[in-house]
């Protein structure tokens, strides 16, 4: 018997250094195509919206506009003027798998930078939740990061894009912090053990995407930028998952416009 059909799929060598078969501007060529969609660049900032309540904002209050050429078969794209800043933002993007996809597309359809504002589960003690965390460095413990970037225990944020957003958020309202989150593919396995590990590791938070991107980022040389909204206690402590007015969508757009002013 071949000893190899026991060698877990995703650990086994791969070619980073490979290009694709099925590129995304394939995909949106052909979704333009299917739907006849004109061929509109999206804005230059492109948004993740994890968990949605951005979009919802924004095509509830009418601030927000369908982006007419977004040719992504999954998502929709809302564009918003952030004080002179065009931001298109895509709503329900889970897990980094997802998140990756629709950033590969991002990418492909003319943004030159994505910001990704998750909620995220309270790791580590914080003061004065909800509050903001700019990801340094997200804990792999995914599968997509190691379609990108050989194994290893942390995908990082830019040196040079962590340098320049140094003290950009100190006049938010809501505080932003910096430090370390845990990504996991699997949310509903947070043991108490593997907590605990997190904590020893100074680890922050815990959301679904930033390992992912991150990697992404590295590997395509695409600045990505993850903000986690520590929202929570992971439900055990009750009242959580308060975000604030609209859903936090306030609080996060001033997030993402501080941070694309500052790298633009």
């Amino acid at each position: 018997m071949d000893s190899r059909c026991d060698v877990y799929t995703l650990l086994t060598a791969k070619d980073y250094t490979a290009p694709a078969v099925f590129e995304p501007a394939n995909l949106l060529r052909e979704a333009r195509r299917q739907r006849n969609l004109p061929d509109v660049a999206v804005p230059a900032v492109g948004l993740l919206d994890p968990d949605g309540d951005i979009v919802r904002y924004l095509a509830a209050s009418g601030r927000g506009r369908p982006h007419p050429g977004w040719a992504c078969y999954h998502t929709q794209m809302w564009t918003v003027d952030l004080d002179g800043i065009e931001v298109g933002v895509v709503g329900m993007a889970v897990g980094a798998p997802f998140a990756v996809l629709v950033a590969e597309q991002l990418a492909a359809s003319g943004a030159g930078l994505i910001l990704s504002i998750t909620s995220a589960g309270q790791i580590s003690a914080v003061e004065d939740l909800p509050c903001f965390l700019l990801i340094e460095k997200a804990l792999r413990d995914e599968g997509t990061s190691v379609h990108y970037q050989p194994p290893g225990r942390w995908s990082r944020l830019d040196t040079t894009l962590q340098q320049r957003l140094a003290g950009a958020f100190d006049q938010l309202p809501e505080p932003v912090r910096s430090g370390a989150s845990w990504t996991t593919d699997a949310p509903y396995r947070e043991t108490a053990s593997a907590i605990e590990a997190a904590q020893r590791n100074d680890i922050v938070c815990v959301e679904m995407e930033a390992a992912g991107l991150y990697a992404y980022a590295a590997a395509r040389n695409h600045p990505v930028v993850c903000f986690a909204h520590i929202t929570n206690t992971m439900a055990t402590a009750g009242a959580d998952f308060e975000k604030g007015a609209d859903n936090g969508a306030h609080d996060a757009l001033a997030v993402a416009r501080t941070a694309a002013a500052a790298l633009r």
